[in-house]
């Protein structure tokens, strides 16, 4: 009897945690198919008109993003005091009620993005004024203008990030982030902006991060926002870009003046830690070769700034405008898509830390390899889509390149490098030569290096790994062409006959190569020596456009897992022992754009079975001067293949024995009818005389 007590509140304490959790389970049933996990609210795209009330008091992240919401309403958030994140990303939002943040004193973070807070955007800058705690703020694509956001950002000072991308902003002045000491990231990207007033960002003291691509900016003079270190002003209309002169020391890290209209290389800071500066697609040239100035003041010109009664004179010089840049930290620099048609003297020498230099789709015609010159970390060089006709090298330079690591000469017109180029780049493991008028020296190189370049040797590059030569014109390969080697890709397409029936000049590769790609090379099944059985690491291998009749050789590569055999001259499928040899190793294998004949494809089953056909749907054959899909053809032997199957001989027996044998009993038939009559007339013709 004294454990009845116990007994009961134990009892009463079970009953309890049990009708809990079953409310639990009720509540959770009935919240619209929300799914909470650690203090995360997520009702992304529930169709919900309002936000739901019977989500768990102590949420922490509210995620209300796809919903046709119009109005936060000033109670709806009251349920939720401890919430730190709120997202209402395409709600259609119109409105947003003063009172709809009133309790909300711990919201960090709010996320507004593609509504319409332009419609009654006081009411909504009404509401963001007791947001004492927000950090994050998110307004793009709600078709803000400037003043709008000026009311909306007014005394958010708490405010660290910032984006109000894809509005309709034009114009911006020191009114639109008065207050925002502590923002460090602004994204002001798509919008109307082709005026920023001086002094706009100088409120911005620990702005760290700005993105202002995709506006309407003419140019950028005195830049002098020391602070910043990454700036991002592309696919704008800029024709200048001049930093402010002076010592000034500037953190600039990251400088993007892609997809503009610069005329001239940009005016950098004289004192900075730029990195990477992107060039990319613009209009700039060095013109000091194309001017001639009989002094240097003929050189320079003159930007009068005007800012209310203060006037600025920079004087710079148009044609050696990167001389007074910082560019001693700069690691990427990419110059693509210009119209440069010469780099002057010393200007890479400035750049002692360059690593990355992208030069492809400019007017070069000679690039002269000096002293420093690209400078000695360089590890990736793009020259490509030039005009190129000669690369120098300095006399007594060897090693100019010894870190590089990828070269792309592509779409040139070189006949040749510098002899020992490549073997003095002892860390290159890339090249590309494609589209080059070269040759492959026949012989070991001289040591010649003021002379003429006439071809390019590749022998003993031994960290070289990949090499494209395709569309250069070779001749047929000698034996010894990459010896020294260890290349695992190789790309000979487009150099018809550079084989010449044999696979024996890749032989020295044989044992490293795992990609090689022969397109359109003249190879044809009658070459006895094309087999690819050696080539024991080969795991891609294109052989599309050439005129093979049957399948290559490839059963000892054990490591083969593509195969190309587009555009051939195949007309049968190989057999079952065949595919079952090639099934080893190969997973894909294509067959398209060949004459198959409908009653050679016997194989195409087991075929089907053992091997992915990428291009399946695309794999026809010939029937009857009929063109039908394999996928398409009917199982079994087609009806018109089975005639093409029996042995002609027998077929031949088969039709002539009916006619034979009728033959004779025709003859039989009239002889027996015939006989005596017929032995009368012979007798009497021929005066035989007759027993009877």
């Amino acid at each position: 009897m004294e454990l009845l007590p116990l007994w009961l509140c134990l009892g009463f304490h079970f009953l309890t945690l049990e009708w809990r959790n079953r409310s639990g389970m009720a509540t959770a049933a009935s919240q619209g198919g929300c799914e909470l996990v650690d203090g995360v609210a997520d009702c992304r795209g529930q169709n919900l008109e309002s936000v739901p009330g019977d989500l768990p008091p102590h949420s922490r992240t509210l995620l209300l993003d796809a919903n046709p919401l119009s109005t936060l309403w000033n109670h709806s958030l009251q349920h939720y005091p401890l919430l730190e994140s709120l997202s209402l990303r395409g709600c259609r939002l119109q409105r947003v009620g003063r009172g709809a943040f009133r309790g909300q004193a711990g919201l960090r973070s709010l996320a507004l993005p593609d509504n319409a807070l332009s419609e009654r955007y006081r009411e909504t800058a009404a509401a963001f004024r007791g947001l004492r705690a927000l950090r994050r703020l998110d307004l793009a694509g709600n078709s803000l203008t400037e003043d709008m956001a000026a009311l909306l950002l007014w005394n958010l000072s708490s405010l660290e990030s910032l984006s109000l991308a894809r509005n309709t902003i034009m114009r911006l002045d020191d009114s639109v982030f008065e207050g925002l000491g502590r923002l460090r990231e602004l994204d002001l990207q798509r919008n109307y902006i082709f005026e920023i007033e001086g002094g706009a960002f100088d409120g911005l003291t620990e702005l760290r991060h700005l993105n202002l691509a995709y506006n309407n900016l003419p140019c950028i003079v005195d830049f002098s926002l020391t602070q910043l270190r990454f700036l991002n002003v592309s696919y704008n209309a800029l024709e200048w870009f001049l930093a402010a002169g002076g010592e000034a020391a500037f953190e600039l890290e990251t400088l993007d003046l892609s997809h503009n209209q610069l005329l001239f290389f940009p005016l950098l800071p004289q004192c900075g830690k730029l990195r990477t500066l992107l060039l990319r697609d613009n209009n700039m040239g060095f013109y000091r070769d194309l001017y001639n100035a009989s002094s240097l003041r003929e050189m320079e010109v003159q930007f009068l700034l005007v800012d209310g009664n203060v006037t600025n004179v920079t004087t710079v010089s148009l044609w050696e405008e990167f001389a007074s840049s910082d560019l001693a930290d700069l690691r990427f620099l990419d110059m693509s898509q210009n119209q440069f048609q010469y780099l002057p003297e010393g200007f890479l020498k400035k750049m002692p830390s360059l690593s990355h230099l992208n030069l492809n789709r400019n007017c070069l015609v000679t690039l002269h390899l000096r002293e420093h010159e690209p400078p000695g970390a360089l590890t990736e060089l793009d020259l490509s889509q030039n005009q190129l006709s000669e690369l120098r090298v300095a006399p007594g330079l060897p090693g100019c390149l010894r870190s590089l690591r990828s070269f792309n000469l592509s779409s040139n017109q070189l006949l040749g490098v510098p002899a020992g180029l490549f073997a003095d780049a002892r860390n290159i493991t890339t090249v590309d030569m494609s589209h080059n008028p070269i040759s492959l020296c026949p012989q070991l190189a001289g040591l010649d290096r003021l002379g003429p370049p006439s071809c390019v040797d590749f022998r003993n590059v031994a960290s070289l790994r990949s090499l494209s030569l395709e569309g250069c014109g070779l001749g047929a390969l000698h034996d010894c062409s990459f010896q020294g080697t260890a290349l695992t890709h190789l790309d000979l397409s487009g150099n018809w006959g550079v084989l010449n029936g044999t696979v024996a000049p890749l032989r020295g590769t044989a044992r490293t190569l795992q990609v090689l790609s022969l397109r359109n090379v003249g190879l044809s099944s009658g070459f006895a020596e094309l087999d690819f059985s050696g080539f024991g690491s080969l795991r891609v291998l294109d052989l599309s456009g050439n005129s093979l009749t049957s399948f290559p050789r490839v059963g000892g590569s054990p490591a083969l897992r593509t195969l190309d055999l587009r555009r051939n001259s195949l007309t049968a499928l190989p057999q079952r022992a065949v595919s079952e040899r090639l099934a080893r190793s190969l997973r894909t294998i294509y067959l398209s754009q060949n004459p198959y004949d409908c009653c050679g494809v016997e194989g195409w089953g087991s075929l089907q079975r053992l091997h992915t056909i990428a291009d399946l749907a695309m794999v026809t054959c010939n029937l009857s001067s009929k063109v039908i899909r394999l996928t398409e053809l009917p199982g079994g032997v087609p009806q018109d293949c089975k005639w093409e199957r029996v042995d002609m001989g027998l077929l031949y027996l088969v039709l002539i024995l009916p006619s034979c044998l009728t033959l004779l009993v025709a003859c039989t038939v009239i002889f027996l009818t015939f006989r005596k009559p017929l032995l009368q007339v012979i007798k009497s013709r021929c005066h035989w005389s007759s027993i009877y």
